[in-house]
C-alpha cells in the first residue's frame, strides 16, 4: 500500500488537487481511502465520499496541535486503510504548524503552496516546504510570469532540488506527474517514523500553562534578546 500525505497552508488547494488525483489514482484501478485531520471543521470527506466513492475518515485534533493529532492516529488510519485493502491511503492534514513536518519516512510527501500567496511564502515556512518530495504550485492562472518564476526562485532558495509541479487545480492541469510520483512511491513499511526531527523540548503552553514570559515558565526557553537555554522546573 502506497501512503501519500499531503500538506500546505489553509485555502492553498490541497483538496482540489486531491480530489483530482485520486480520481486519476481510481481511473487506474487503485483502491483509494482517505483521512482528513483538521482543526475543528472540514467536509472534504464527505465531499470525496459522495463525488468519489471512496472509503473516508476525519479526525479533528482539538485541543491537540494538529501535527500532534496527525502523528498520534496516523498509525490507526494505516491499519484502517489495510482493512479496507487500499492499495494507495491519501492522508491530508491541517498543515498550521511550519515547525513540524508531517511526513513519514519512506512514504510520498507533498505540499501545496498557492502562487498568489505572496513571493515570500517559501521562506517562511520551513519544514512543510524543505521536507516534502514535491511541491505543488496552484492558482498558476491568477498571476504574472515574472511572479510564478520568482516564487519558483524562492522554493528552491529553501529547498534546492526541490520537483515543482506547477498545476491549475480547477481544471486538473499538472496532476499526472503527481500520480506518477505516488505509483513510485514505496509501499509503506511498519513501524512509520516521522521524516525530520520535531521542536526540542516539552511545551508548558500546550500542557495548560497561560502566563506570560519565559520567567514563568521551564523547559526549554527563550528571553527576547538572548538564546535558547533548558531550565528545569
Amino acid at each position: 500500500m502506497k501512503l501519500a500525505i499531503c500538506s500546505g497552508p489553509p485555502t492553498s488547494g490541497k483538496t482540489t488537487v486531491l480530489k483530482h488525483v485520486i480520481r486519476k489514482l481510481k481511473s487506474k484501478g487503485e483502491n483509494v481511502v482517505f483521512v482528513k485531520t483538521d482543526v475543528q471543521f472540514a467536509c472534504e470527506d464527505e465531499i470525496f465520499a459522495k463525488e468519489l466513492g471512496i472509503p473516508t475518515k476525519k479526525v479533528y485534533s482539538g485541543e491537540l496541535c494538529p501535527d500532534h493529532c496527525n502523528v498520534m492516529v496516523l498509525g490507526d488510519a494505516v491499519e484502517w486503510a489495510k482493512k479496507q485493502a487500499a492499495t494507495v491511503l491519501v492522508v491530508e492534514t491541517a498543515g498550521l504548524c511550519l515547525r513540524c513536518s508531517p511526513y513519514v519516512e519512506g512514504a510520498f510527501g507533498m505540499v501545496v503552496l498557492e502562487a498568489t500567496s505572496g513571493m515570500n511564502l517559501p521562506r517562511k515556512i520551513g519544514p512543510m516546504l524543505s521536507l516534502a518530495d514535491i511541491t505543488v504550485v496552484t492558482k498558476i492562472d491568477l498571476v504574472s510570469q515574472a511572479e510564478r518564476e520568482v516564487f519558483r526562485a524562492r522554493i528552491l532558495e529553501a529547498c534546492r532540488g526541490m520537483c515543482i509541479i506547477e498545476s491549475d487545480a480547477l481544471h486538473g492541469i499538472g496532476v499526472d506527474p503527481i500520480v506518477r510520483k505516488i505509483y513510485n512511491s514505496s509501499d509503506v513499511e511498519e513501524p512509520l517514523y516521522l521524516r525530520g526531527n520535531p521542536p526540542v523540548g516539552t511545551c508548558t503552553i500546550c500542557v495548560g500553562k497561560k502566563e506570560i514570559g519565559w520567567k514563568r515558565h521551564f523547559g526549554v526557553l527563550r528571553p527576547l534578546d538572548n538564546q535558547i537555554f533548558y531550565r528545569g522546573e
